[in-house]
């Protein structure tokens, strides 16, 4: 039989935000593979499998340094993990592999579904969607992402300030993530672009430790990696036309 890897969403740290089709796919896996950093802590997508396997059968994986600036050695930590992935499916068939958010959005399965489908030809590739980021905190905040025809975009800050600069100038709402190591270059653009009254972030989503704020709060201090920030369109406060 085909060996199969199943990139399950499990959300962005609440474990009630795991759809009962992703809770199934972990549970019917043979092995849960979650990514850890280098440094060894616990990650979120982790901490939420936890909550419905057990821990024997949840292997951890480094697949990220938090040496950021040398993608050298970046690639050699995604290789080595594709490897021990694959030496996974070969000896046991079904693995599952356990991300934030959804593994078709900004997600390390994307490298990992790559390096099996050359070192493990063959393998059948799936996955399963998970609530994003964005999601939830719209949900928590109470902005609203789309009404009508307005376009929705996504920029992972970790592009340049610049891009995000061009998506905030543009129509419709603009969520930036991955943006708390630049708050204060986001927080000018979002004054400069004149977005900032009604923008919103949050870090930590569904965690003890969780924050949401306007970000008019922005005070250039870093924040949280993971942050996600929401600017939503600018709208005239009529209901014409929107559906």
């Amino acid at each position: 039989m085909s060996s199969r890897l199943i990139g399950v969403g499990v959300g962005p740290g609440d474990p009630e935000l795991v759809t009962v089709k992703g809770v199934n796919a972990l549970r019917a896996a043979d092995v849960v593979v979650v990514p850890v950093m280098d440094s060894g802590e616990r990650g979120r997508a982790e901490a939420t499998v936890l909550h419905y396997v057990p821990g024997e059968k949840v292997v951890r994986v480094v697949f990220a340094l938090n040496e950021r600036t040398d993608r050298g050695r970046r690639e050699a930590a995604w290789d080595a993990a594709g490897e021990r992935v694959a030496r996974l499916l070969q000896e046991h068939g079904a693995v599952a592999f356990a991300t934030i958010g959804d593994p078709n959005v900004y997600s390390t399965f994307t490298y990992l579904a790559q390096t099996i489908s050359e070192l493990v030809p063959g393998t059948v590739v799936e996955t399963v969607p998970g609530i994003t980021a964005m999601q939830d905190l719209a949900a928590r905040s109470g902005a609203v992402l789309t009404e009508g025809t307005e376009p929705l975009t996504l920029v992972p800050v970790t592009a340049g300030a610049a891009v995000l600069k061009d998506a905030l100038a543009g129509p419709g709402t603009v969520v930036a993530y991955k943006f708390g190591r630049q708050a204060g270059e986001v927080a000018e653009a979002l004054r400069e672009t004149g977005r900032i009254d009604d923008a919103v972030w949050g870090s930590a989503l569904g965690l003890p430790d969780e924050a949401i704020r306007p970000a008019g709060e922005l005070d250039g201090a870093p924040l949280p990696y993971l942050s996600t920030l929401i600017a939503p369109a600018r709208r005239d406060g009529g209901r014409g036309g929107k559906l």
